[in-house]
């Protein structure tokens, strides 16, 4: 599994669905209302066999009311 985080801007008013439905979906590892740019960061494992941005896209970013996000790898540095 290979840890990814998402900074997830919704749409003005929908933070708390957005983050009810992430959720509901059970993806997520950590998630977290931010300040900044950002209104929530999502911390999630995507499967070693699996295409990182075809995941996030089938399994988050279908929610109604997320309007950006903006994703970092991890890579195993020691």
């Amino acid at each position: 599994m290979r840890p990814v985080y998402v900074n997830i801007r919704c749409k003005p008013g929908t933070s708390y669905r957005v983050a009810e439905e992430i959720a509901l979906r059970e993806i997520h590892s950590e998630l977290y209302s931010t300040s900044g740019p950002f209104d929530l960061l999502l911390k999630l494992y995507v499967p070693e066999d699996e295409d990182v941005g075809k995941y996030i896209n089938e399994n988050l970013l279908d929610i109604a009311g997320i309007e950006r996000t903006e994703t970092t790898l991890t890579f195993k540095a020691f």
